[in-house]
């Protein structure tokens, strides 16, 4: 029966599962899209533009590059989607890139993998969230004039989404994903239906601004790079493409078929939505300027710092449908809509890779376990709160946190493909059946183009990228990487210190002695408890202490002791300085230097109290004597609680809430087991 306690919880997350009901929560491909691909999908809102924002450095003319870079980014997609198809097959267990690397590169190559994936999911969930406030913005200035505030709600919002369960949330982001994508597509092709059959004059927004250029007549060596850099920018379009064979696990059987048909349905939707989005912005003659207010110039004057900045998409829907009717608003809120559920490919990814990590002990333990419906709740808090605190950084601006994205991708791809090689390489020495060989033979070439192609991405990447931002991305994989290698370390020391020995060790033998001592402050009945107790206890010697702080009291308690005629002996420490603590510790301490074989009991009698606030004023001497003696050796600390009234009425309260049934938890239980009826004849 639930507990009202829990009412607010399971109104937010819904009510607990049973583990047994994992296999409910598998996904079927229509819903795995949306919710593994729905990233490098919704990419198509933002990828354009920092194509065409990189470009506009060297003015307009610089525009006709962009085609060129749509094909590279395309080549380069669909690389990297025919090399992870090789990858779901191989390694169908959810391990993808991090198990790939680790089991054919070492442990080094997957934790720097595992670092990388950490620090790319973290800022998926940024960039998304970011973006899609930008594009809601664009309609509502309210969100424009908030966007820190109205990001960060939203990736609670989300956060409390996927605490529900995968399956629960895909359902949910699965309708406005496919809107999207329909969306996009229509647009596409009414723009190309007016364009090359009506032969119509399509204009956006921008198309007669005019760009300052910041660096005019490039040519050679500067012209290459900045081409270089606009296509890394494009590859953003790629983000998220792993995020699939992390995944694999949560798709339903035959799992590793379905997550490479998801893989390459989510391939050739997203290249045919950012091609088509390049070429109407072409064609509508879309212009983009790092620094818009200084570098648009509308009649040759700056647009000033007023001018709001619509993502190119917004700019091409609106020269395709018209500013502000229906397929355009249809779409402007499919758009804001994907760009926040894409961020939910991260809320995938990310607590299904921390789990793993945490099974091989790189991460705390608690993220291995799954919550009240079967998600991994820590994980995805945990996710939550890093994105919140870049959100907050960097203002909910994406041109600023995209500079840090693509670095932690490309760096999974890269080491992921080259393990795939030797992954194929080990087989093919032991493998002899032909078929199966041509089949190996075939799939190591697909994952060597993968490597050499998606590591010379990287190399652009870090180029173009190092001094524009991506520093802080590699600085936060060096402190994931940093932190998993010293969890590693630490639960290493752990399970050596705390393995049972095969042979007999000091653990297994029987102490010589045990040396009980019962704390005692006042004679009451907590302490005639304790005392009552201790008795019971086979022990070699029993003795009260007591430390001396005032002297009156001291005596009165001695006095109170030999009139009740208690026949256990009471030993009373001075303390000078008035501490209670220390002289315990040094005394025990001393017990068991004298004798190292001994064990030193001690019993110390508490109160149990029944509201909070009642906690700060009982039992603080007896929580630091605890704590303190923990990291003594040969000590044993046992606590005997004295029940309140105030507990005693805590524990009715706790009863009530037990008995309380929230609406809609009682049913009339099975048909089979109701009552029948009287069916009314005689």
């Amino acid at each position: 029966m639930p507990k009202l306690t829990d009412v607010p919880k399971r109104i937010l997350i819904g009510r607990a599962l049973r583990s047994d009901r994992l296999g409910e929560t598998l996904l079927p491909k229509r819903i795995a899209l949306p919710v593994f691909a729905s990233d490098p999908l919704s990419s198509v809102a933002y990828a354009p533009g920092e194509v065409l924002l990189v470009l506009s450095i060297a003015g307009v003319s610089a525009y006709h590059f962009s085609p060129w870079i749509a094909v590279a980014v395309v080549v380069l997609m669909f690389t990297v989607v025919a090399s992870y198809r090789q990858n779901v097959h191989a390694y169908p267990s959810g391990g993808g890139d991090y198990e790939v690397a680790n089991t054919n590169l070492g442990p080094r190559a997957g934790l720097t993998v595992a670092s990388a994936l950490l620090v790319d999911y973290v800022l998926t969930v940024a960039v998304s969230i970011s973006s899609g406030v930008e594009n809601l913005g664009s309609a509502i200035p309210f969100v424009v004039e908030h966007k820190v505030l109205c990001a960060i709600g939203i990736i609670v919002l989300l956060t409390l989404m996927n605490l529900r369960g995968v399956k629960e949330s895909g359902k949910l982001f699965a309708i406005p994903t496919y809107v999207f994508v329909a969306g996009v597509f229509i647009m596409i092709a009414w723009g190309a239906y007016k364009g090359l059959v009506l032969d119509d004059t399509m204009k956006a927004p921008t198309a007669d601004f005019t760009i300052k250029a910041e660096q005019e007549g490039l040519a050679g060596f500067a012209l290459l790079f900045l081409l270089l850099r606009a296509f890394s920018s494009g590859c953003a379009a790629l983000t998220g493409v792993e995020a699939i064979s992390n995944g694999v696990p949560a798709f339903r059987k035959p799992k590793s078929k379905n997550a490479a048909t998801t893989l390459l349905l989510m391939g050739g939707l997203a290249v045919t939505m950012f091609c088509g989005i390049i070429g109407l912005a072409m064609a509508t003659d879309v212009k983009m300027a790092e620094q818009p207010a200084h570098d648009l110039l509308q009649n040759g004057t700056p647009v000033g710092d007023d001018y709001v900045q619509d993502p190119v998409i917004s700019q091409v829907a609106a020269a395709v449908f018209g500013d502000g009717t229906f397929f355009f608003i249809v779409l402007a809120a499919a758009t804001a809509l994907v760009l926040f559920l894409a961020a939910n490919t991260a809320y995938n990814g990310f607590p299904l890779l921390g789990s793993i990590l945490a099974q091989d002990r790189y991460l705390p333990r608690q993220l291995h376990t799954r919550g009240d419906r079967l998600a991994f709740s820590n994980g995805i808090v945990l996710l939550a709160g890093a994105a919140i605190l870049l959100v907050w950084v960097y203002g909910a601006d994406s041109t600023k946190l995209i500079q840090l994205y693509i670095v932690g991708v490309f760096v999974s791809f890269t080491l992921s493909q080259t393990g795939m090689v030797r992954h194929w390489n080990r087989h093919l020495k032991t493998e002899k059946d032909a078929a199966k060989r041509r089949h190996m033979i075939r799939s190591r070439a697909i994952n060597t183009f993968g490597a050499f192609f998606t590591g010379l991405v990287l190399v652009v990447v870090l180029a173009t990228k190092f001094t524009h931002g991506a520093w802080v991305a590699l600085l936060g994989m060096v402190i994931f990487y940093g932190t998993m290698s010293a969890i590693r370390r630490h639960y290493d020391r752990v399970s050596e210190e705390i393995a049972a020995p095969d042979e007999p060790s000091d653990d297994t033998v029987r102490p010589s002695r045990v040396h009980a001592i019962v704390l005692v402050s006042k004679i009451h009945r907590p302490t005639l408890r304790a005392l009552a107790y201790a008795k019971l206890m086979r022990v070699d010697k029993l003795e009260a202490l007591s430390i001396s702080v005032d002297a009156a009291e001291t005596k009165a308690l001695q006095a109170e002791w030999d009139r009740r005629g208690i026949n256990v002996p009471l030993k009373v420490l001075d303390s000078p300085y008035r501490e209670i603590t220390r002289p315990i510790i040094e005394y025990v301490r001393g017990l068991r230097r004298e004798s190292p074989r001994d064990v030193v009991s001690v019993v110390i009698p508490e109160y149990v109290v029944g509201h909070w606030y009642e906690h700060l004023l009982h039992n603080q001497s007896a929580l630091r004597l605890k704590g303190r003696l923990l990291f003594t050796p040969g000590v044993m600390v046992t606590s005997v609680p004295y029940q309140l009234v105030s507990s005693e009425a805590a524990k009715k309260r706790a009863r009530k809430r037990q008995e309380w049934n929230a609406p809609g938890s009682v049913r009339r239980g099975p048909v089979d087991r109701r009552p029948k009826e009287p069916s009314g004849k005689s």
